[in-house]
């Protein structure tokens, strides 16, 4: 690590700064210049290195602490060499295809789940989600059918040859959730809830990590460090928008950081079109454009009434308007080198 100090810091700050990094079990080399004093710093633990970037950063005279390794390292790039493919009962992500996850926010009944499934599997989704648990801003709104959703999922899925993927919200229901569900998804409200990251990391079953509403791309990376240093390295990052200054949109769809990890991650990427952008209209151009800049796969909220859905209408699509997307968005994955399988009559 490199140690940027203040100028005109004194030697005894220096030496500080000097002994720690020692203690710590650094080999230690100051470099004095005119206006600045720079110690390099090599060796020490590696799982200790970010607790002691904290301590260093509070000592006086410190200006700036920089790791010139990752701190993540199951989950970087340099782990594999190579994109990671995850088989989810024959459905592979992160290869050539471009994989789609398709259905509505929230299971609402029985007709409204098995009418979106069945279109969507026949328009070339390959997993269907919905919300079982749901959570609310509110505690009155709908927190979601429970249990009886995540049957009504699994039958969904088995009678249209669909996988599942579904939100799990608590370590007691981690269990429960995977005998449902074929992914586990980790929403944006949990994405720093270590608790649960630890207790999914020791499940077998695939997650997509939703990106926190105000997480810093390193940050996103260091949650699913906590799943994969768990021993599940089945591990999908999900772009759902960021929250900006910007109230036009829900969320700002932060496309830049589907190229970005691309360079620091074997994890494939899957974008969230109608969370990352809370409106109707703009799902399917940015789903075009998230297969374009090099998304692994979309999930988007489809609904048979999105005007009258219990949750999320206005960032959900209608079946029609998710039949007439999908070989639009087969074109432009042939367009850059992927391939995105519908069906030959839609």
């Amino acid at each position: 690590m490199i140690i940027v100090m203040k100028g005109g810091c004194g030697e005894q700050q220096v030496h500080d700064v000097s002994q720690r990094l020692e203690e710590l079990g650094y080999v230690v080399n100051p470099i004095f210049g005119v206006e600045k004093t720079v110690i390099g710093a090599v060796g020490g633990k590696e799982h200790e290195k970010v607790d002691a970037v904290d301590q260093l950063r509070g000592y006086d005279g410190v200006e700036d602490v920089i790791l010139i390794t990752k701190p993540y390292k199951f989950v970087a790039k340099e782990y594999r060499g190579k994109k990671s493919v995850l088989d989810i009962g024959g459905v592979l992500i992160g290869g050539d295809e471009i994989v789609m996850m398709a259905g509505p926010c929230t299971v609402e009944s029985e007709d409204q789940l098995f009418l979106t499934a069945e279109r969507v599997a026949k328009a070339g989704a390959k997993i269907l989600r919905g919300g079982a648990y749901k959570p609310c801003t509110s505690p009155y709104s709908f927190q979601g059918m429970g249990l009886e959703g995540l049957k009504l999922l699994k039958e969904a899925g088995r009678r249209y040859g669909l996988k599942v993927i579904t939100e799990v919200m608590h370590v007691r229901k981690v269990e429960e959730v995977a005998e449902y569900a074929d992914i586990l998804q980790i929403g944006t409200r949990n994405m720093q809830n270590y608790d649960l990251l630890r207790e999914v990391g020791q499940s077998r079953t695939p997650v997509m990590l939703k990106r926190g509403m105000t997480a810093k791309i390193e940050e996103w990376l260091l949650a699913a460090e906590y799943i994969a240093a768990g021993g599940n390295e089945k591990i999908m990052l999900c772009e759902r928008g960021i929250r900006t200054f910007e109230p036009y949109t829900r969320n700002t769809l932060d496309l830049s950081a589907v190229a970005a990890l691309s360079s620091l991650t074997h994890l494939p990427v899957i974008v969230d079109p109608s969370q990352g952008t809370g409106r109707r209209d703009l799902i399917a151009p940015m789903s075009k454009a998230s297969v374009a800049v090099g998304a692994d796969g979309l999930i988007i909220e489809v609904h048979p009434n999105p005007d009258h859905a219990i949750k999320d209408g206005a960032q959900s699509i209608t079946i029609d308007a998710f039949e007439n997307l999908m070989p639009e968005l087969e074109a432009i994955a042939g367009a850059v080198g992927r391939t995105f399988k519908t069906p030959a009559a839609v």
